[in-house]
């Protein structure tokens, strides 16, 4: 199985230029706006087939999402594409500098099944708007939201400039065997290490949005009704299955108890005394992965939850008391409801142990201690993160969103999607009128002048 055909059409569309005029990018970014609009509904219920959404979480965490970043991007995308003008030193006059945008070419969008609809979008959003071509590849675990992808891509745009590929691993496989001038990976690591290896044959650029264990922080200064309420939604938020959401709470020994009857009290209230009966709590995405996360779950530390339904593909939210690194639920990022707590009794023991980690995607801390506060921000290096909140700081166009080191690398949303997906050519403009002799051989005495200006 090869794609070289499919590529080479694409290229072929991409040296014709059209995709570099800002009228052009504008145009399909509105007809693909309209058509989420006309099609919300068909969205909704493939994102309820493939994991239990609700409409109001689906469009919460995906549709939503994604026309706030196509109407952010139609926004600032003129002031985006133009040249910028910056200094030139002295060294260099009679000169003007600037630096010009341009796309990479034919890129490659691999996206994950957890928020197929979204994590397919947004990177296609920054793609479209930096002027190249994509070939999308939706996940094989959400079917009914590749599919409804791969007919909204084939409605909105022409083949040449945007396609979907489906399938699984075979397909995975094969694209990665093409040469692309960009890949964009989201997924877990471990896949990451593959893509990046493939890509190195041909120096291909990447962008790896990867995962790990977020930590969550809680100090004995936080408003401890609060923090509950925001971690139980930040957790079990699409049952878990969230690249960001608290993967383990770090509690301080003091204020630990009360914060746990409050966070058992926050999920009776969200989901009701039976959440596997709720049809508002989301289902884990398949067997495999339903075994995995039970299999992680330890019944002699469990103090809430830890029930599960194999028919229905559901866990109840699972929180684990008593937990340590020994434990099989800390040896992976968990990407399912189940919350491990830890304790500790003073801050910088807490952010010992999480530097002791694989550099985390995400990082929660609650508190209302400034100088707590700037101690983990500038103590611990995670991707990103809330202040007495969870998960949201992805929700804003304003913010670049990725990871760093084995949590991946490269940002995305809002102008960062831009950037990602952009060149920048650096340009130099020399005068003809006047041209200084001192950088020329024969050099003579020309160091001391030279020295004036170097």
């Amino acid at each position: 199985m090869g794609y070289q055909g499919l590529i080479k059409k694409q290229k072929e569309f991409f040296k014709t230029g059209k995709t570099k005029k800002t009228a052009f990018r504008l145009f399909y970014l509105r007809k693909l706006l309209r058509w989420i609009d006309e099609n919300e509904s068909h969205i909704i219920r493939a994102l309820n087939q493939d994991l239990g959404k609700s409409e109001t979480e689906g469009y919460m965490t995906e549709i939503g999402m994604v026309k706030e970043e196509i109407r952010h991007t139609m926004r600032h995308l003129a002031s985006w594409a133009k040249p910028r003008y910056v200094k030139t030193p002295a060294s260099q006059f009679p000169s003007t500098s600037f630096i010009y945008r341009e796309p990479y070419g034919v890129v490659l969008i691999m996206a994950p099944w957890n928020y197929p609809f979204q994590l397919t979008m947004a990177p296609l959003i920054g793609a479209i708007a930096a002027g190249n071509c994509a070939v999308l590849k939706p996940s094989a675990y959400s079917v009914r939201t590749s599919e409804i992808i791969k007919r909204m891509i084939k409605e909105v745009f022409p083949s040449c400039y945007v396609t979907v590929i489906t399938g699984g691993r075979e397909e995975n496989e094969a694209l990665l065997n093409e040469k692309f001038d960009y890949i964009f990976f989201t997924g877990s690591p471990r896949v990451g290490k593959s893509v990046m290896e493939k890509a190195a044959r041909y120096l291909t650029p990447v962008s790896l949005e990867l995962g790990g264990k977020s930590p969550c922080i809680v100090d004995e200064t936080a408003d401890l009704k609060m923090a509950a309420k925001r971690i139980v939604w930040g957790k079990f938020l699409n049952s878990g299955q969230t690249c960001v959401s608290p993967d383990y709470l770090l509690v301080q020994h003091s204020v630990k108890r009360k914060l746990l009857h409050y966070m058992k009290r926050q999920i009776q209230k969200m989901y009701g005394m039976d959440p596997i009966s709720n049809p508002e709590y989301p289902t884990i995405i398949n067997q495999r992965h339903f075994r995995r996360v039970c299999g992680l779950i330890n019944p002699d530390k469990v103090v809430y939850g830890g029930k599960s339904d194999r028919s229905a593909l559901k866990i109840e939210p699972t929180i684990m008391d008593g937990v340590t690194w020994d434990d099989a639920v800390m040896k992976e990022e968990i990407f399912g409801p189940v919350l491990p707590v830890m304790t500790y009794y003073d801050l910088k023991e807490a952010a010992a142990v999480i530097d002791a980690q694989p550099k985390p995607l995400a990082l929660y801390l609650f508190t209302k201690d400034k100088k707590k506060e700037a101690y983990i921000v500038r103590r611990l290096s995670y991707g990103g993160g809330c202040i007495n909140d969870t998960v949201v700081h992805l929700a804003t166009p304003y913010l670049p969103f990725g990871g760093v080191g084995q949590s991946g690398m490269g940002k995305y949303h809002g102008k960062a999607s831009f950037d990602t997906f952009t060149h920048e050519k650096s340009i130099l403009k020399k005068s003809l009128r006047v041209d200084l002799p001192f950088r020329y051989p024969p050099f003579k005495k020309h160091l001391k002048i030279i020295k004036k200006f170097l």
